[in-house]
């Protein structure tokens, strides 16, 4: 038995979001972010649909590995890097390509010998401030690299944008000229852009991009619709309707009766809770759609629960499926709504519903 909520994923959203990548970025091979189980969406599901990317970026060697056992052969980057010896053996048995980007990654790699050679992503703090070696030792990490057994020549000199999501935010161009000076007359390809960076900062896309919300039709910009963009929404969370109840004008909905009835009124409800990924502090008013309209909840969202304000939908039955969000509302509205990003809301749906294709 599963759940009565559930996800839909939509491959040909992932390609369409694909292809608006390709369009952004041109000249630019794409390294298709898919860590976090692909934000929610199911790593192989994604790595199927988004075959025609050049890489996929994962969080750590055992996503990288799940991935390889499914049978994915594409490239494969750990952008946390090995943690010990035998997270080395098993990135070099299964071809899997490595971040570096604290001193002591370079001190494991100078200790352990694997069966052959990785191939690195050198990653350079200029301005991010959580992981990184300090940029203006480029010349020196990359240099103590390329003395090792361990390592390919082919090392690609990597940073990423912290302020990306804010279009006029100069600490971006401050981060691309930081890393320009870093790297000035080092070998090897380059990597900058986010989604962000791929939609906003055409300077920062290189020899490789490194996409991830926007592929999931979200837009890394708080301030702009995904369509706005030129994307699809790949996830609709959706639970059915279970019960529809006329309750009289006063009457109190939901836990706390923090909701109370300004009329005679349907109210609906739907198997869909934070259990399976809603919001839980969604407040009332959040956007649903049933039938095609928009309603509102009405009260405090339940573990496998919401309570939704029927007044303008017509014709509500049970069974009707009620949309928490997708094509309409989007998963961002909803985050907004609920004081969160869209991030979270797909991640944690991907985490507890099954997922059906479309």
């Amino acid at each position: 038995m599963t759940r009565s909520a559930c996800v839909r994923i939509d491959p040909y959203a992932l390609q369409h979001n694909l292809a608006r990548v390709r369009q952004a970025a041109p000249g630019s091979r794409v390294m298709a972010v898919i860590k976090a189980n692909a934000y929610g969406h199911g790593a192989l599901t994604a790595a199927s649909a988004l075959s025609a990317a050049d890489g996929f970026a994962v969080a750590n060697i055992a996503e990288a590995a799940r991935l390889r056992d499914g049978g994915v052969s594409h490239p494969l980057l750990a952008l946390q890097g090995c943690r010990d010896a035998a997270e080395v053996e098993l990135a070099a048995a299964q071809d899997i390509w490595i971040a570096v980007q604290r001193p002591d990654q370079i001190e494991l790699l100078e200790r352990v010998g694997p069966a052959r050679p990785l191939r690195v992503w050198l990653k350079l703090n200029t301005g991010m401030n959580r992981l990184g070696l300090p940029a203006a030792d480029a010349a020196l990490w990359q240099e103590r690299l390329l003395r090792l057994p361990a390592v390919r020549e082919d090392i690609v000199l990597m940073t990423h944008l912290a302020c990306g999501d804010d279009r006029e935010n100069p600490a971006t161009q401050r981060q691309i000229i930081a890393f320009d000076h870093a790297v000035a007359g080092l070998a090897g390809e380059q990597s900058i852009a986010n989604s962000a960076g791929v939609l906003a900062f055409p300077g920062a896309h290189r020899d490789w991009v490194r996409p991830g919300i926007m592929l999931y039709g979200s837009s890394p910009f708080p301030d702009t619709h995904p369509e706005h963009e030129g994307l699809l929404p790949a996830m609709t969370v959706s639970g059915p309707l279970i019960a529809i109840d006329e309750r009289r004008r006063g009457e109190a909905v939901g836990y706390g009766g923090t909701w109370v009835c300004q009329e005679d009124m349907p109210i609906g409800v739907a198997a869909i809770g934070y259990a399976d990924g809603y919001p839980r502090h969604a407040p009332s008013g959040t956007p649903v759609v049933v039938n095609g309209r928009r309603a509102r909840l009405a009260g405090r969202v339940s573990m496998d629960m919401i309570t939704i304000d029927l007044r303008g939908v017509a014709r509500p039955r049970i069974g009707d499926e009620v949309v928490g969000w997708g094509a309409d509302p989007g998963v961002d509205e909803v985050a907004r709504a609920a004081g969160t990003i869209g991030y979270e809301l797909l991640c944690n749906a991907g985490r507890c519903l099954d997922m059906t294709g479309r």
